[in-house]
């Protein structure tokens, strides 16, 4: 009966030693497990740079282009925002970032 017990162990231990490996495997997989998070950075489509209540920074995390949004010159707090121009990101770290104007003022 020794004999049976002695040769029983050692199954036991190898079943149990290859559950923990499938184990992790699944939990470090990417589509499973903790990879199944997305990354912070693009979980949100916007992102509000600066805002005082007459003008808007906003940054389109997908097309990588920040939108430049102020009320009219003669405006208050609350007024309407208005594009008035965006500039391309993948730019960053050029000597010169060209913005788009939109209806630039003369």
């Amino acid at each position: 009966m020794n004999s049976a017990k002695t040769n029983f162990r050692p199954w036991i231990f190898a079943t149990i030693l290859t559950g923990t490996f499938i184990a992790i495997i699944i939990w470090n997989s990417p589509a499973i497990g903790h990879g199944l998070q997305k990354d912070a950075t693009t979980s949100h489509r916007y992102t509000i740079n600066h805002t005082e209540g007459t003008n808007l920074i906003v940054t389109d995390n997908q097309t990588n282009t920040v939108y430049f949004y102020t009320i009219e010159p003669d405006g208050k707090p609350g007024d309407d925002l208005i594009l008035r121009g965006s500039a391309d990101l993948t730019q960053v770290g050029k000597p010169v970032i060209k913005p788009t104007l939109i209806n630039p003022r003369k």
